[in-house]
């Protein structure tokens, strides 16, 4: 499945837990950079609302106050004082950006020779987050040449290629997950980021088999946190969304607002196909999934397009489906991420599908190119569930 795709967040939380928040301190120094500080600026997520805090240093030092009730990753961002000809000094990430695990407390971060080169004392979280992160270098160099060459294909607009290098990626990122993050969970349960290291092994698509057993392994006190909260519940929708389970019914409304029931489908193979009129990965994916529904569409296969698209946007989700020609039932209530549908399943990220044979087992997940054309059509000459 294409990992190059649109992602609201990987795993959503709640704020129940909030009244155990605690206060932070974050005091920086950037007064050793070859460029003069002008704004700094610190975000991070609690539950579902971003925070985004910013101060203008004195002297190069700056201070951040707030409140949590967990470590968490936060971002910070440096602008700079425009140059001596009155240019602005354009955001360069690996230079300007920087993470720091926040947790409750006095947190000092020192700029060495860059704003994104520090030095943070105060942070427990951060000595383990910064751990983690060195082992997961290698692979992530390999994940930026991978998309480097993806760029290149699909600028000459070279499907086999792309669909190879996504492969690859998929691949890399999986040894990624079981060798950093799983070992890292396995050999930690009790790390106060034990929990951000389980999310990242779990990704967008959770595979409750494997990460259920890791989740149980986990310190009772990081079950305590309020983001274990949104991740069990996670889990328990990948739970009932896996291989072999039976789709969860639905009804949501069509282009023309006449209700559509999943079940009314029962007695079909049927591809649930998540997408969005303003999602690139989506878009390009598309001409594949034209492709499968017109090859099986008289041989008892059909496709549920639900999209994430925007409130008040229903122009922009026909004139898609119009210019992609995509001749199947489509539904959506405008919501975006916020679709019905979308949370009942837990799609945190587009492109997303789930393929239903006749009695509404899923019976493959997110699958596209030539694999979906391979699985339907696996699935239609076996007659699996008949």
């Amino acid at each position: 499945m294409n990992k190059l795709f649109f992602v609201l967040f990987l795993l959503p939380v709640t704020l129940l837990g909030q009244e155990k928040s605690q206060s932070f301190t974050l005091s920086g120094k950037a007064n050793k950079l070859d460029k003069k500080v002008d704004w700094v600026y610190l975000q991070y997520k609690i539950g579902d609302e971003w925070i985004t805090d910013s101060v203008q240093p004195k002297d190069g030092k700056y201070e951040f106050t707030g409140m949590i009730a967990e470590p968490l990753r936060g971002w910070l961002r440096v602008k700079y004082v425009p140059g001596s000809d009155g240019n602005k000094i354009p955001t360069v990430a690996a230079r300007d950006m920087t993470s720091v695990f926040l947790e409750p407390g006095k947190i000092k971060v020192n700029s060495i020779d860059s704003f994104s080169n520090v030095q943070v004392e105060g942070s427990a979280s951060h000595i383990e987050f910064a751990k983690l992160n060195e082992q997961a270098k290698p692979f992530a160099r390999q994940i930026e040449v991978l998309i480097t060459q993806y760029r290149a294909y699909a600028k000459e607009k070279d499907l086999e290629n792309q669909a190879r290098i996504e492969k690859e990626i998929e691949m890399v990122e999986k040894e990624r997950g079981e060798k950093v993050y799983g070992e890292y969970v396995r050999n930690n349960p009790s790390s106060p980021i034990a929990l951000y290291a389980i999310q990242q092994y779990a990704g967008w698509d959770i595979d409750a088999d494997k990460v259920a057993p890791l989740y149980e392994s986990l310190s009772d006190a990081n079950k305590q946190y309020p983001s274990a909260a949104g991740f069990e519940e996670s889990l328990a929708i990948a739970k009932k969304t896996g291989i072999g389970k039976i789709a969860m019914d639905f009804t949501q409304n069509d282009t023309l607002d006449h209700p559509v029931k999943l079940s009314s489908f029962k007695g079909r193979y049927v591809l649930v196909d998540f997408w969005a009129s303003w999602c690139g990965p989506c878009r390009a994916e598309n001409p594949n999934v034209v492709k499968v529904f017109n090859k099986y569409k008289d041989r008892n296969f059909h496709i549920i397009g639900v999209s994430l698209d925007r409130p008040g946007q229903k122009e922009r989700w026909l004139k898609a489906i119009h210019d992609d020609k995509l001749d199947w039932t489509q539904v959506s209530d405008l919501k975006f991420w916020d679709n019905e549908v979308a949370k009942q399943y837990g799609i945190r990220a587009i492109p997303q599908n789930l393929l239903l044979d006749p009695e509404g087992k899923i019976i493959a997940k997110n699958i596209s190119g030539d694999e979906l054309d391979q699985k339907v059509g696996e699935a239609i000459e076996n007659k699996k569930a008949f």
